[in-house]
């Protein structure tokens, strides 16, 4: 196939539309059910790349949930804990390492990724398969499918899920084209290969990045490379915790960034954990209802027809307090920038939510103060010389 005709481009009057490949090649991917639109290709080779990187740099099977252009979650297929299996909701699903990868990327931030365009490095098993079932998504791409996998995602949306298969073996020009207001830009491909030796220039005066650490690190540069710009990232456990994309300002994707990281972690509560729902809530209605809970308008949002129609009994309010003290004992967190810091307000942000490690490209006039932040606070910081902006 060398051309692929869409219903439309970015909005429904953006016609005519279609995918082809320069020179009359034939396409890398084959459309084995639905009708992926323009925006859901673009989150399907950005997130095809990004789980096929994470893979290479990690040796382990990775995923990602992608919304307009930029990642909700990545990770790799790390077992779960008991704890991450009920706040991502599969403690009823047997779980392969590929699930386990997406059931993190998917939890990475659970209201973004409704809705979400999937990527698998691997073939979809079944037990992937089972899990995306029951979410809501549009689409998924993976270098192959079981076939029973791909009998269950069939099934998605009355039939209609989106299910594309790519070549892995797939190489695109050293060179890429982009057309914006009838004027075409061209660029070398941004190959940069990122894996821990990323990190050998540690700047700071401590000098030490645990095994955790590292492959944290290059999960959140490997996200950040396909991610709106601006971009900061927040990972641990082998996932990213909290990504914030395309903001103007540097301070700005921090604070976004490092809220939904705390977010992640206010899931993991005691309170948050005891929740009582009502049994005919929905997943997604329960995601929305906990990112109510944990904010701190809790009490002027959830009126007593509201918690009625949610929870079996209604939950004593998780305070300010409380959360100040759980966020408290957060720790080990890395963090990811995909151009350097300007000011160590940065710094002090990703403090606040565990931040004890850094990799930044560098190279700002105002290094030596983000780099004393740094050491004021113990963090370690390795700087790439490199920047990963996306656009």
């Amino acid at each position: 196939m060398k051309e692929l005709e869409l219903k439309y481009g970015c909005n429904p009057n953006q016609k005519p539309s279609k995918i082809f490949m320069q020179g009359e090649k034939e396409l890398p991917i084959t459309v084995l059910n639905g009708k992926p639109g323009y925006i859901n290709f673009l989150d399907a080779f950005n997130s095809w790349q990004l789980v096929k990187e994470l893979k290479a740099a990690l040796g382990l099977p990775a995923a990602a949930s992608f919304k307009h252009v930029s990642p909700a979650g990545a990770a790799v297929g790390l077992p779960l804990s008991d704890t991450l299996k009920k706040i991502y909701w599969v403690e009823d699903l047997e779980l392969s390492p590929l699930a386990c990868a997406y059931a993190r990327a998917r939890g990475a931030d659970r209201m973004s990724s409704f809705g979400d365009w999937i990527a698998l490095s691997d073939v979809c098993d079944v037990p992937t398969a089972k899990l995306i079932a029951r979410e809501v998504s549009d689409g998924i791409i993976a270098p192959g499918y079981e076939p029973e996998a791909l009998e269950i995602l069939k099934g998605k949306r009355k039939g209609g899920y989106n299910v594309v298969q790519i070549d892995e073996k797939y190489t695109p020009a050293p060179v890429e084209h982009k057309d914006v207001f009838g004027i075409t830009f061209e660029q070398g491909r941004n190959e940069l290969k990122i894996d821990e030796s990323s990190l050998e220039n540690i700047v700071t005066e401590n000098k030490t990045l645990s095994d955790d650490a590292k492959r944290d690190l290059v999960i959140a540069l490997i996200t950040l490379k396909y991610t709106q710009s601006n971009s900061v990232c927040y990972a641990k456990d082998g996932q990213t915790i909290g990504v914030g994309a395309g903001q103007q300002s540097r301070i700005h994707c921090t604070r976004l960034a490092g809220n939904k990281a705390d977010i992640w972690h206010l899931r993991q509560h005691p309170k948050v954990l005891a929740l009582d729902f009502i049994d005919t809530i929905a997943r997604p209605n329960r995601d929305n209802a906990i990112d109510v809970y944990i904010s701190d308008e809790y009490e002027d949002v959830i009126g007593d027809d509201v918690w009625q129609n949610t929870f079996k009994t209604r939950p004593e309010p998780l305070t300010r307090e409380e959360k100040k003290a759980w966020l408290a004992g957060v720790n080990d967190v890395s963090l990811g920038s995909d151009a350097f810091f300007p000011f160590d307000d940065n710094i002090e942000r990703a403090r606040r939510s565990g931040v004890s490690a850094i990799v930044q490209p560098g190279g700002s006039i105002r290094d030596d103060i983000v780099i004393d932040c740094c050491n004021k606070h113990g963090i370690a910081m390795a700087f790439t010389g490199i920047r990963l902006f996306h656009h």
